[in-house]
């Protein structure tokens, strides 16, 4: 499972790619050997990523770490997936295309149900095919490309709604 974190205001996506016989994380794509991790706590810490010996002093604030590298403060804290899709809002709402392609099926129509991850629409791009899911449980509101039509990135292929109450 991927992770991300924020560092001087920027998303980096971690994942741990193996963890023995060394801890390997890719970052933002890029393997890292971490060799030596030091104790982890506030204070003194060390790494060893890559065969360089990395030196600097953490401390805990809040839900946020405050690292001193190099002469330089960072505030580091990890994304919450749950906030992530508060955040989102509309997006879950909407069956995107995550490329510019054509529209070469429609599963459903508007008034159906459909769980998330239920394929609402297919497209082509490139001769690749690709199922767009239905990004969380609702209703389809509208249907808002047909099949043969041109689509763009991120472009809104249909449009969910909520349950309501007994439905």
């Amino acid at each position: 499972m991927a992770l991300k974190l924020t560092l001087a205001g920027r998303t980096h996506l971690v994942e741990i790619v193996r963890r023995r016989p060394r801890l390997v994380l890719s970052i933002d794509g890029r393997e890292h050997e971490i060799a030596a991790a030091g104790e982890g706590g506030d204070g003194r810490n060390s790494l060893e990523i890559g065969g360089d010996s990395l030196h600097f002093v953490r401390a805990q604030v809040g839900d946020s770490q405050l690292v001193h590298l190099k002469g330089r403060g960072y505030e580091v804290g990890w994304v919450d997936p749950q906030a992530e899709i508060a955040d989102a809002g509309a997006d879950h709402d909407e069956v995107k295309s995550p490329m510019p392609g054509r529209v070469v099926s429609v599963s459903r129509i508007a008034g159906d149900r459909v769980l998330r991850g239920e394929t609402v629409a297919t497209i082509e791009s490139m001769k690749l095919q690709m199922s767009l899911p239905a990004p969380r449980d609702g209703r389809i509101a509208a249907i808002l490309r047909a099949e043969g039509d041109a689509v763009e990135k991120d472009e809104a292929v249909a449009r969910l709604e909520a349950l309501s109450p007994g439905s």
